[in-house]
């Protein structure tokens, strides 16, 4: 099963065209949807989870149509939006068996097992009595998994989760998405480089409601070699090397500007060559490079 989305869009009344004609492939396995703030990533997820109207275009999922069999893709779909609210006084266990029964597990024992599967599986099951309001923030993301696998999804959509977790939750909940995506399609949205780098085997790069690049990360860094010049400079030099050179990123690295530019060929003063990475491609494909 893939999920196939073709040529769509949607603009807001406010005028703000949020989708662009976007037409994505994306096979079972980690897919990495990248773009900054503003994008149209999560219009694309709603769109796709069944929480929004668009206003042209089709999507599928194996041979369901998105836009118009909603009942039949909420049958096969776990969601775990940006921001998502739940019951502060009521247990993990509680809460579970409350969505599960919401989703038709009917039978009580069907039910429990269930429940305590996926309490093991995100490593809450020790804590599966204590209230939600006294989870961390790691806690809770790994409790939104465990929700959003209610039913065995095929497709499962992920906005923005790693925002605001530590390094030690974040690396658990890599690992955690890692092992799903094994076996359904798991759609990863976010603005972190990161996040993408380090799960993803495809991904596409949205800005703008239009698709910048769609494809391995392994392409997009292969596309960008012998292409990526960097050098220090000092902090009053900046304005004047952006003036004489397509930078396309620029960061602190011990107290002084890091530059990084994109040129065919050595462009000379001082700069040398640097092996293209992750964030290189995002940020050459916003300044509409390569």
């Amino acid at each position: 099963m893939q999920l196939d989305i073709s040529n769509l869009s949607k603009t807001y009344a406010n005028g703000v065209r949020a989708l662009d004609g976007v037409s994505l492939t994306i096979p079972r396995g980690m897919f990495g949807l990248l773009g900054p703030n503003g994008a149209g990533k999560s219009t694309l997820m709603r769109i796709v989870a069944t929480l929004l109207e668009a206003d042209g275009g089709a999507v599928t999922l194996g041979d369901v149509d998105v836009l118009r069999e909603k009942d039949k893709v909420r049958r096969l779909l776990g969601y775990l939006p940006q921001d998502f609210g739940v019951y502060p006084k009521i247990s993990a266990l509680d809460m579970l068996d409350h969505l599960a029964l919401l989703k038709g597990i009917v039978n009580s024992r069907e039910r429990k097992a269930m429940v305590d599967s996926l309490l093991h599986r995100c490593n809450l099951y020790d804590v599966r009595k204590k209230s939600l309001a006294s989870y961390s923030g790691g806690m809770r993301q790994r409790f939104g998994i465990a929700q959003a696998l209610l039913g065995s999804p095929q497709l499962l959509i992920v906005d923005e989760p790693t925002a605001g977790l530590d390094p030690g939750e974040r690396n658990r909940f890599y690992n955690l998405l890692s092992e799903i995506g094994e076996n359904v399609i798991v759609i990863l949205s976010t603005h972190i480089v990161e996040d993408v780098m380090e799960l993803c085997t495809s991904m596409a790069v949205i800005n703008q409601g239009r698709v910048l690049f769609a494809g391995s990360p392994e392409d997009g860094v292969n596309a960008l070699s012998g292409r990526i010049w960097q050098r220090f400079i000092a902090k009053a030099e900046i304005k004047d090397y952006e003036a004489q050179y397509r930078i396309i990123s620029h960061k602190m690295f011990a107290g002084r500007p890091l530059i990084h530019v994109y040129c065919e060929n050595c462009p000379g003063d001082g700069f040398s060559p640097v092996t293209a990475d992750l964030e290189d491609v995002f940020f050459s494909r916003l300044a509409g490079l390569n």
